[in-house]
This record gives structure tokens, sequence and C-alpha cells, in this order.
């Protein structure tokens, strides 16, 4: 490769034997190999953007270190990261063809992350699950036995279990012994690029502790009362974990065979309605999808609970901000994330997205369209935040903020 260009791929520290290294690791899933690089190495990479030659590398090289960086060398990087799928190229589209293909052919949606994101074995996922529970800042145990039916839905996050899992235990927490639901619309946040702003699937999920079956009477039932395809982009499910992560909880909580049903749904963006500054309901597809919902919810005569999976702002060098996060700054963030949280908390859905818009989302709220969705579909009075969170990383000083919610 002439000019080789790096896909678009996570990219973040990690302490290595005392020594920081970047982690490249691909959002699609097309890779499964998370490639560790010392930062000299990272530089060359950055250069990877399909303007530069390797003649260009080599100069940047030089001027930036003093040392000659020979064009073999570059090659075998070139060389690693296209046997790994972390270059543009035929080889990428290849593969990332298979994976489609192979996902539209599948009846289940399969346990994307389990042995990455969290245990794979059932046992192992298990005290993993039950260690956030009861750990120092865990909700502790919910009682055993199905609650009552004054919960009608949570706010929970979907950033990763090692960072955030303990928040998860209070959203939960309050589905087991509140709720008398076996069916959730779980809300889902898409952290690709999508064409609508809603996207199903008919796709059961699976997880290492049992599958959780779609509710293909009210998906079909969703896309009947839209005009728009709800499946355009049916293929963003196929690496996305934020439903994937309520699913492992879920299972969790209530074991095979507990007849479990779910309605999957990605959100997409409204960054459209953002920059008109105007309302998400004033765009038809918003509007029309979260009114067939709503209706949907109401005519079923099902006991539904809805899940919002979303996390809040991320702030930060890692992020794109000029300026890293201190200590004074994450308070500050504290204070005004919980600010929003008091529209969430009193049901005002216009109020929390103007609060984002009028910012023009500098935060970068990433959970705002599943949270919007589920106060505009809602038949519930208030919310209660039940436990809010901050996970700060030192080496690039950003952080990713969450929370759990209750809503009756």
């Amino acid at each position: 490769m002439e000019f080789p260009k790096l896909r678009n791929v996570n990219v973040f520290p990690v302490q290595m034997s005392g020594e920081t290294c970047l982690c490249l690791q691909d959002s699609q899933n097309i890779s499964e190999k998370a490639l560790f690089l010392p930062p000299p190495v990272y530089f060359v990479v950055s250069l990877f953007d399909g303007e530069h030659s390797v003649l260009d590398i080599q100069a940047e090289y030089m001027r930036r270190f003093g040392d000659i960086l020979f064009a073999e060398r570059i090659q075998q990087i070139i060389d690693q990261l296209e046997e790994h799928l972390f270059l543009e190229g035929d080889r990428f589209r290849e593969a990332l063809q298979e994976k489609e293909e192979s996902f539209k052919k599948a009846l289940v949606r399969e346990a994307v992350f389990a042995g990455k994101s969290y245990q794979a074995a059932p046992e192992q996922l298990r005290a993993q699950l039950g260690g956030y529970f009861l750990g120092p800042e865990g909700s502790g145990s919910p009682k055993e036995g199905k609650g009552g039916n004054r919960l009608k839905g949570v706010v929970a996050p979907h950033i990763d279990f090692q960072r955030g899992g303990f928040c998860y235990t209070f959203a939960h927490r309050a589905v087991k012994e509140e709720s008398s639901s076996f069916l959730f619309i779980l809300l889902g946040t898409a952290h690709t690029l999508m064409n609508q702003p809603f996207s199903l699937t008919r796709k059961d999920f699976a997880t290492p502790l049992g599958r959780l079956e779609t509710d293909g009477e009210l998906v079909d039932g969703l896309q009947s009362r839209c005009s728009g395809n709800l499946f355009a982009d049916e293929g963003t499910h196929r690496n996305e974990h934020s439903i994937e992560f309520q699913c492992v909880f879920l299972r969790y909580l209530y074991p095979e065979p507990s007849p479990l049903k779910i309605v999957p749904i990605l959100c997409g963006s409204f960054h459209e309605a953002m920059e008109r500054q105007i309302s998400p309901m004033e765009l038809k597809p918003v509007r029309q999808f979260i009114e067939s919902l709503q209706a949907l919810v109401s005519s079923s005569g099902k006991d539904v609970c809805i899940i919002a999976s979303a996390d809040l702002a991320h702030v930060g060098h890692q992020f794109g901000d000029q300026e890293g996060m201190r200590e004074y700054g994450l308070n500050v963030l504290a204070a005004e994330d919980q600010e929003m949280l008091g529209y969430v908390e009193r049901m005002d859905g216009e109020g929390f997205f103007s609060s984002v818009s009028k910012e023009r989302d500098q935060r970068r709220i990433c959970g705002l369209p599943a949270i919007y969705t589920l106060l505009k579909v809602l038949q519930a009075e208030k919310g209660r935040l039940l436990k809010y969170g901050q996970a700060f990383t030192p080496e690039t000083e950003s952080v990713v903020t969450f929370a759990s919610l209750a809503f009756y």
C-alpha cells in the first residue's frame, strides 16, 4: 500500500509492564484482534490516513524523532495491520461482506462480546455479575422472586462492565424487585451511523447464560405502523454492545427457563434536530416511530418494561477536546449531568433534549436518543436517580459518565 489508510477504530491508552501503549480495537468486530502499539509506532499509524505516502511518513518521523525510519519497517507495520483487518482495502471489504452475509442468514444474534467484555463461561460470568451487585459500590443482591408492577422502566448504563458494572446493578435490581414484566423493550444506543433513526431486528439474542427470544409480533407490529424500512440498518445490531449488555444482566436475574421476551431497538442520531434547533418530534421518522411504539405498548395488553441502554457525557482528550479533565472539572461535570438528569426525573423529554441541544451536545451525551424515546413512550409519573458514576482515564484526562434511573 503506497498510501495506507487506517479504518475508523477505537484507540485508547493502556498500561503494559509499567509503560503506556495505545490499544487499537475494532468497533465493528470485523477483526477480533486488539493491537497494542508503543507511542512511536502509533505515531506512524496515525499517519495512515490515505494521504501520506511511505516517503511522507519517513519524513514526518524524522521531523518528530530525529531518527531514520526505514521503509521496510513501515511495510512491516502495514502488513501487520492489514493481516488483522485494521486497514481499508480489499482484504477488509471481503471480510466485512462475509460477516454481513452471515449475520443476515442467522436466526440468532450471537453474544459478540462474550470473552472480551465479560466472561464467556457461565459460572465465571455469574460470579462476575454477582460481584458487581455485592461490591462496595453495588446495589446489593435483589430479593428473590418477581416483584410488583410499580416500575415502568429504567435507564441503565452501557459502559463496559469493568468500569461501570456497579451502576448497572441499581437499574436491574429495581427491575427484579419492582416490575412484574417478562417483556422488555430494549432501547439501545447505536455507536455507528444509521440511515434511519431507529433499527429493528427479529433475531433472538444469545448470551452465555441462555437465549432471549425476540417478540416477533411486536416487532412486525412496529414495522407495519411505520412507512420507513426499520430493517434497513439491521446489520448495525451485529456488533453493537448496548443491547447485548442488558440481555446479559436480564438472563442473570432471570435464569432459564424464565420466559423472557425482548423487543430490541437501536436508536440512531438526533443531530438533525439539534442542528435545526427543533424538537425530534418534528422529524417525521422520529415522530412516527415514537407514536407507533406508544400505541403498540398501550394496545398490546402486555405488561411491558422499557430499558434505555444509555451512557451520558464523553469529555477529554480521548474524545477530541483541547483540554483534559481535572478534579475540579469532574465536579463541575457531575453538577451539569445531574441538572440535566433533573429533566429526566421529571419526565420532561423536551426539556432534556433542549438542555443538551442548547450547548450543541458539547458533552457528547451518547444516550440522548434512547433516553428521549423512553421519556416519550413511557407512561410513568416520575423518575428517580438511583446511581451516578464517572469513569476517569488519567492517561488521557478523559471521562465517561453514566447513571441508573427508575420510573414509576
